[in-house]
């Protein structure tokens, strides 16, 4: 067993230790987990994993430093200030009317006093959070440029993104993420952009036109959808409940609709997954006429619409220099 077997209480300290110093990055976190085999939940830590966790006030102690931190961000707070009392963490939920830079911007998000006690200093916690604020050079969600098939391609070792790289005079190579930032992964050899945007291309053509011979182009129903629509807007209705009830709860109430809330919010992200993979299933005319535009005139529409094509088709790709597996979405 390695000396490095920390739990996960401590690999989390660490962690927000290491990022709170100013000079320390993504990269050296990640790299120094990886060379010392400490993982978090039974994963190892990568950029965005470590993203998340930074931003997560769950770990944080809940005293009044947080609180002004939160107010002045437009955060709606169900508690009173006195209940920032330093021992408990806390719950940060998304509002409906939250903004897209939920990451960056705290505006209408709903911060909750949490019943399990803080591992994290506030001071500590605050210093990581504005460092990320500050951060431009890391950034989620930003709108790719360099291939189409951005967030569609994973390494066929490791499982992790496969970055398209641009090198002047060439035509660019994908390299794997995972092997790029902590050299925990062999690689997936060499893999030529070009001659792999081609080779996929070339790959939903065929895909497409099996579809249409075996699927025509009647719209079908899907009854388990429209259940499993209903039963969301129940579950998001039931959540926004709960959430009102929470101003002036004591803490035995508290504790029991976080509970709840993390129940609900659990199975609201099983019925979305599930309504996404049955979307995909009940592929409309109007979706297969806009599919079928795109993969005719490939060479003359854009960048969105190859990853619209992209999207509308293909679920992920697992590649290296010598196998490709595609998981279809037709």
């Amino acid at each position: 067993i390695s000396h490095y077997c920390y739990n996960v209480s401590i690999a989390l300290q660490l962690m927000f230790e290491m990022y709170a110093e100013p000079e320390t990055s993504f990269g050296d976190i990640t790299r120094y987990f990886e060379e010392h085999d400490i993982k978090i939940y039974g994963k190892s830590m990568f950029r965005t994993f470590l993203s998340q966790l930074l931003r997560n006030p769950v770990y944080a102690q809940a005293d009044l430093e947080l609180y002004e931190f939160f107010k002045s961000q437009g955060a709606a707070i169900i508690n009173d200030a006195s209940d920032f009392a330093g021992t408990n963490g806390c719950y940060l939920y998304q509002g409906r009317d939250v903004k897209e830079d939920k990451d960056r911007c705290l505006k209408d998000q709903i911060l909750v006093i949490a019943p399990h006690e803080a591992l994290i200093s506030s001071d500590t916690w605050l210093k990581c959070r504005k460092k990320l604020m500050a951060n431009t050079t890391f950034q989620q969600g930003r709108k790719p440029k360099n291939t189409w098939l951005a967030g569609k391609i994973k390494c066929g070792h490791c499982g992790y993104a496969l970055k398209a790289t641009h090198v002047p005079n060439s035509t660019g190579y994908f390299r794997c993420t995972k092997r790029t930032e902590n050299k925990g992964c062999p690689g997936c050899g060499k893999i030529r952009k070009e001659e792999f945007e081609q080779f996929i291309f070339s790959a939903m053509q065929e895909k497409f036109k099996d579809f249409q011979i075996l699927h025509g182009r009647e719209e079908k129903v899907n009854p388990k959808l429209t259940a499993y629509q209903v039963e969301l807007a129940q579950v998001e209705a039931e959540i926004e409940k709960l959430l009102d009830t929470l101003t002036g709860a004591n803490a035995t109430l508290l504790a029991y609709a976080n509970k709840k809330i993390e129940e609900l919010d659990t199975r609201r992200q099983t019925i979305s997954k599930a309504i996404a993979e049955l979307s995909v299933e009940t592929i409309s005319p109007q979706q297969i006429k806009k599919l079928s535009y795109y993969l005719d005139n490939w060479e003359s529409i854009d960048f969105d619409d190859k990853r619209k094509a992209a999207d509308g088709l293909i679920s992920t790709i697992k590649a290296t220099s010598d196998r490709v597996q595609i998981e279809w979405k037709i």
